[in-house]
């Protein structure tokens, strides 16, 4: 068993801020809290309260390099928290035809 949990991830990413922090980082790699707060419009320990929740939720891991502490997305917790989720809300019976379909008249119609 996993040491996180389905609730902390679903409130780790409900907030925009950190969702686009666990963007940049999956997009970007590794990276520290001065780079991050030059692209949000917010405070430096702002951005690491943000960083924190995200850490102590399991999606993001760190690593120290002196004075600084680099972030980067934990990729395996965050594959497998969506994957709970997706299996936990997924209907047992899935009809995708109407989105087949859907998809073929839109073919047809350019």
């Amino acid at each position: 068993m996993p040491d996180f949990d389905i609730v902390a991830f679903c409130k780790a990413l409900s907030d925009e801020t950190r969702q686009r922090i666990l963007e940049i980082l999956q997009t970007q790699g590794e990276t520290c809290v001065s780079d991050l707060v030059g692209v949000f419009n917010v405070s430096q320990p702002t951005i690491s309260h943000h960083l924190g929740f995200l850490k102590q939720a399991g999606l993001v891991t760190t690593r120290r390099d002196g004075k600084q502490i680099y972030y980067q997305a934990n990729q395996d917790n965050i594959t497998e928290c969506c994957g709970m989720l997706f299996t936990k809300f997924i209907p047992t019976h899935l009809d995708l035809s109407k989105f087949v379909d859907s998809a073929a008249e839109a073919e047809v119609e350019t």
